[in-house]
């Protein structure tokens, strides 16, 4: 019997996903330990790869696991459009009911932790699988410090190594917005965001030994700037007059106390302050915007609510 026929007549219950960009030397053992994790917790299971881009050999060996395989299903980007891409397709393309992403070079072993990642799942009862690497000692330890200490105080999310592997049950995957730029670092802060319950379980750190890693410091003001989109867009997406509003009220109040501060200035003293009276008109004109581009948002939200229910309805009526 084949290494993959014993899962041809199944639905997968767990998906693997891997996104591979110039790993032809480790590839092959992630899948292959990938397929032996799945026997090691006696359950069906998948694996999916998406070879984004790669200028190696990367592409031939997972054509020659393919034909091992039944269950490798492989994805090809002709040029490399970054780990986000990636995953959000091998996401919608995923049918296991627990879908676990880990990397392409050997830095996590699959035997060791996709059981290990499921197993704790499903003992403490979570939604979202976290993995904490041990004794990690690479040259990107202080961005993921970074990225961890933003995580915890903006994201209000508990982890210790919120960019590394991760379990997640399929109600999480099909919950997910549409990722784009690098949000896939922030999946647990969308996760907890709609409440899902998030854990983590301390796994074994392998060094890197073939290949190159494509991410460090020099990502760090990109995942910055992606936090504070994300953040105001899981805060404010559904009610942008809370932040417009908010933000032209308040500057309709300051420019209305300068403006009685400058009437009784003039009326008691004779005393013009025409700079801060033009800068209180400047902040007058600005504020009503704010509260017009609220007002626009709110009619965009509500148009794209009508669409999504007449989509709904659509679907009902084909189905």
């Amino acid at each position: 019997m084949s290494p993959a026929s014993k899962y041809e007549a199944c639905t997968p219950a767990i998906s693997v996903v891997i996104p591979a960009r110039n790993e032809e030397g480790s590839i092959a053992q992630v899948v292959e330990r990938s397929f032996a994790a799945f026997a090691e917790l006696g359950c069906s299971g998948e694996v999916l790869v998406v070879n984004d881009g790669s200028t190696d050999g990367t592409g031939a060996l997972l054509d020659e696991l393919a034909q091992t395989y039944s269950e490798l299903r492989i994805f090809t980007h002709r040029r490399g459009r970054g780990m986000t891409a990636a995953l959000q397709k091998m996401f919608s393309a995923s049918r296991g009911d627990i879908v676990i992403l880990i990397p392409a070079d050997m830095e996590s072993d699959p035997l060791l932790d996709v059981p290990a990642l499921v197993n704790h799942m499903q003992t403490a009862n979570l939604d979202v699988a976290a993995g904490w690497r041990q004794g990690r000692k690479d040259g990107k330890v202080l961005a993921s410090k970074i990225y961890n200490f933003v995580m915890r105080n903006m994201a209000g999310v508990s982890v210790h190594d919120g960019n590394w592997i991760k379990a997640m049950r399929r109600e999480v995957i099909e919950s997910l917005p549409p990722l784009r730029s690098d949000w896939h670092r922030f999946i647990l802060m969308i996760a907890a965001h709609q409440g899902f319950a998030i854990g983590e379980t301390p796994t074994f750190y392998r060094p890197r030994e073939s290949g190159s890693s494509k991410f460090g410091l020099a990502r760090i003001p990109i995942s910055l700037l992606d936090v504070l989109v994300l953040k105001f867009l899981l805060t404010f997406s559904q009610a942008p007059m809370r932040f417009f509003g908010g933000l032209g009220l308040a500057g309709l109040s300051i420019s209305a106390l300068v403006f009685i501060f400058l009437t009784f200035l003039y009326v008691l003293t004779d005393t013009q302050k025409r700079p801060i009276f033009l800068a209180a008109g400047i902040l007058t004109v600005i504020s009503v915007l704010l509260l017009l581009v609220g007002f626009l948002a709110e009619l965009i939200v509500t148009q794209g609510e009508r669409i999504a229910a007449l989509e709904r309805e659509r679907d009902s009526i084909r189905d």
